[in-house]
């Protein structure tokens, strides 16, 4: 198994782990020096040198394509090595409208193995999170294979890249029943000279921050997910959607971090005081040999509050199957349509 990553993980980035942005208090500074990064010249061969001197910039803050690198990498590697090593398969089980059977999987790392990560020594340094190195993380995932065909029951690439990168976290409020909003509250440019930034094989990449709104049964009060969201082609077939939860009750952009919604909130729902909750995730579409879609998904969260995380444990792999068949629904009625227009 390849070693865990320090940056997708359950525990909050804080926002000086962050890329710089006008909006975080500095100005952005293109780290890539024009449109594409390349990752091989900022390699230093040494084994003594610091790796992270060139990943950072005068502030101490991630650059800003260092660190896009570095999150993007990590997921591809839990989801080419981490999970098919360590993951403990579950069942086979359905979720129509969907066609696709979907594949459970689970496994939980513990508070040692995550003591192991090496935190501060990594490309993008972090410190390391007390909270989780107590109480481990629970991870799930699902993977299932869908026809790659525009028709009922599932969906060609195409849609799925419309339904899942472009525009992510709006179409999953979109699709999802129980998300009532997704805020959003800063993103950062990644044009150069009119060019969209590649960084090696990585391109069409966006990079935001989302507070994504859970309405949850009576009496329970509403959850809020702040996140940050990378999403990136990563080939002509693949695409991948990385989402961290960050800590911004301190930025003012935000909207139910900082308590703003409780006056601003056009809703009841809205100026309700929510819970903040922490949610992590890897999620991968790619055209495999037989010409069918691989849609993968990883994730570990906590709703916090007073729901106790055996409970949330019982709950989470219904859902994770569940959104299959709410996404083939929400492509079959909201984006053929518009194609057919077209």
């Amino acid at each position: 198994m390849a070693p865990l990553g320090n940056i997708i993980r359950l525990s909050p980035l804080q926002l000086h782990e962050l890329p710089n942005n006008v909006k975080l208090g500095g100005s952005i500074k293109q780290s890539s020096g024009g449109r594409v990064y390349n990752p091989s010249t900022t390699t230093n061969d040494d084994p003594s040198a610091d790796r992270t001197s060139d990943a950072l910039d005068q502030d101490g803050r991630p650059k800003l394509a260092a660190f896009i690198k570095e999150v993007l990498d990590q997921a591809k590697e839990f989801i080419d090595d981490t999970i098919s090593s360590t993951f403990r398969e579950g069942s086979l089980k359905t979720s129509p409208p969907a066609t696709a059977q979907v594949r459970l999987l689970s496994w939980g790392i513990t508070g040692a193995q995550l003591h192991k990560i090496p935190w501060l020594k990594s490309r993008i340094p972090r410190q390391p999170p007390a909270d989780s190195l107590k109480s481990g993380e629970a991870w799930f995932a699902r993977r299932s294979r869908h026809a790659n065909q525009s028709q009922e029951g599932t969906a060609d690439f195409s849609e799925f890249d419309y339904g899942l990168r472009i525009d992510h976290s709006e179409h999953e409020r979109e699709y999802t029943p129980d998300i009532f909003d997704s805020f959003k509250v800063l993103e950062w440019d990644l044009e150069h000279d009119g060019e969209q930034l590649v960084i090696g094989e990585y391109s069409q990449i966006r990079m935001t921050i989302y507070e994504m709104c859970h309405k949850l049964p009576f009496p329970l009060s509403p959850r809020v997910f702040p996140e940050l969201v990378v999403t990136a082609r990563t080939g002509p077939l693949s695409f991948i959607i990385v989402q961290i939860p960050v800590n911004i009750n301190s930025l003012q952009e935000a909207f139910y971090s900082s308590g703003r919604n409780l006056k601003e909130g056009d809703t009841e729902l809205k100026r309700k005081r929510p819970v903040m909750g922490a949610y992590t995730s890897i999620e991968r579409c790619r055209i495999v040999e037989d010409q069918s879609i691989e849609w993968t998904v990883a994730t570990a969260s906590d709703a916090k509050g007073s729901v106790p995380m055996w409970t949330q444990k019982l709950g989470i792999p219904g859902v994770l199957v569940k959104d299959v068949g709410l996404l083939i629904k929400w492509i079959s009625q909201r984006q053929r349509p518009l194609t057919d227009s077209k």
